[in-house]
């Protein structure tokens, strides 16, 4: 029997992800893996199961798929624990060099209940594109106090916004209310994130402020292939009782 040939009890879908899984290791990020005209000679299995195969590393992602081009191994995701700090701390703290493009700078009326929470008709529209060691990971849409910050246009963004708030204007964020979403990459999004269309997104929509005052609104779009969040949890987080310990449902 030829060692590339799939044999034993498990389903072979199964057993050949397996296989690629160990070669994705070997070859590394941002290699490409055989064809699956190629992996189905080579282990000797229908299409239908080196699809398979394929799709269930794609979702553990582990692979990615670029349309045109084939199938690559993917780039670990980076992990962040939720807490306040500037995506270049972020970066930083992995030891990932961070980077930013401004893409929009601008004095401008924002939403409705944006403009409601800053008291204010103009505020400033912030649009960059963050990456880390030179790979684009997040798309941020943010706005913040022209009132708090006036003269914002004049400093240069391309490092972290949340120093020069600190440094330049005595405004440190201590405290913010974040929701997350699940959105997919497509149109201009992405684009700029260098991202095949529908590649899963994770969306963070944060109301932030300095000694209560607000200052910050971000939706920031972060690749779902190349990020994740960790969070700790525990029971003392919930301040209902549980039906069991004695409350009734």
């Amino acid at each position: 029997m030829s060692p590339d040939q799939l044999a034993g009890p498990r389903p072979k879908h199964a057993q050949l992800r397996d296989r690629l899984a160990e070669l994705a290791t070997e070859l590394g990020p941002d290699a490409g893996i055989p064809s699956e005209r190629e992996l189905m000679a080579r282990f000797e299995v229908s299409r239908a199961t080196v699809r398979r195969a394929i799709e269930a590393l794609i979702v553990d992602g582990l692979l990615h798929r670029v349309h045109g081009k084939g199938t690559f191994v993917a780039r670990p995701r980076l992990e962040s624990r939720l807490h306040l700090a500037s995506f270049s701390q972020d970066m930083r703290r992995r030891g990932l060099e961070p980077s930013t493009r401004l893409l929009t700078i601008e004095s401008a009326t924002p939403p409705t209940e944006v403009a409601a929470w800053f008291g204010e008709d103009t505020s400033w529209r912030l649009d960059r594109l963050r990456l880390a060691d030179g790979q684009p990971i997040a798309l941020e849409h943010s706005w913040y106090s022209s009132t708090l910050l006036p003269g914002l246009d004049s400093h240069d963004l391309g490092g972290s916004l949340y120093a020069i708030l600190t440094d330049e204007y005595g405004v440190a964020i201590d405290s913010a209310e974040q929701t997350v979403w699940g959105e997919r990459a497509k149109g201009s999004t992405a684009d700029l994130l260098a991202a095949p269309a529908h590649t899963p997104l994770l969306v963070f929509s944060r109301f932030s402020t300095s000694l209560d005052r607000p200052v910050e609104h971000a939706v920031s779009r972060y690749r779902g292939d190349r990020y994740q969040v960790h969070m700790s949890l525990s029971r003392d987080d919930d301040p209902t009782p549980a039906p069991h310990e004695g409350t009734a449902p």
